[in-house]
């Protein structure tokens, strides 16, 4: 995924983090300083649904306009994951998950 903000908020006519933060304030959504910047200049490990909503809100967007998505780097990953150097399938395998208990757990009930 690739984090859209800035290009999206220079679509309407907002040039700097300092004046999205006050308009997202007047929304409801305080953000610090240093969650603007890095919202800004970089893209986020994490967002809050809420808080990506009153972004989208306050930018009159949707969040596929700030979240673009990149097939290219997916189909990359798929084909560099496997540790043998075999060519990965496009299935997947059935593997059985068993739940480890750890200490002071019960087994579920039947």
């Amino acid at each position: 995924m690739r984090w859209n903000l800035r290009m999206t908020a220079a679509e309407r006519g907002i040039w700097k983090s300092t004046e999205l933060r006050r308009q997202l304030a007047e929304a409801g959504l305080e953000v610090s300083a240093g969650k603007m910047s890095a919202l800004w200049t970089g893209t986020p490990t994490t967002i809050r649904l809420d808080d990506l909503d009153v972004i989208c809100s306050v930018l009159d967007c949707e969040p596929s306009q700030l979240l673009i998505r990149e097939p290219d780097k997916v189909a990359a990953r798929r084909t560099s994951m496997t540790a043998d150097g075999s060519q990965p399938t496009d299935a997947h395998p059935s593997t059985t998950v068993t739940p480890r208990l750890g200490r002071n757990r019960t087994v579920p009930p039947a």
